[in-house]
């Protein structure tokens, strides 16, 4: 079955850098888009990066230029660097891909924390 584990979230200045991993096992990993979203306390969880099979990056306009995601398929790994963090990226990170038959598949979530 599919398969994600996060790591890499903990506590963070202001201005900081975190870089958060997810590994991937279950399905064919260079096949598919992935993803990572997060969800603040008492909000929605929201996209904030997508990386296609071949590559192509999106991010949300609150991380443009602050967070880079990346993949390394032999390694069925996605990351994301965040760099100047400020605390309202303060949430928990989850990892995301959509996988037929199974559809929706959400990792277990790490917790990012940008406090002085």
């Amino acid at each position: 079955q599919v398969q994600l584990v996060e790591s890499g979230g903990g506590l963070a200045h202001p201005g900081g850098s975190l870089r958060l991993s997810c590994t991937a096992s279950g399905f064919t990993f260079s096949r598919f888009a992935m993803s990572w979203f997060r969800q603040a306390p008492g909000k929605q969880r929201e996209l904030v990066a997508t990386i296609t099979n071949q590559g192509t990056t999106n991010y949300a306009d609150s991380v443009t230029g602050r967070f880079t995601i990346s993949r390394d398929n032999a390694e069925k790994t996605v990351y994301l660097q965040m760099s100047s963090l400020k605390p309202e990226d303060t949430a928990v990170y989850f990892c995301h891909t959509n996988v037929y038959p199974t559809g929706d598949n959400w990792g277990q979530g790490t917790q990012v924390t940008v406090s002085s």
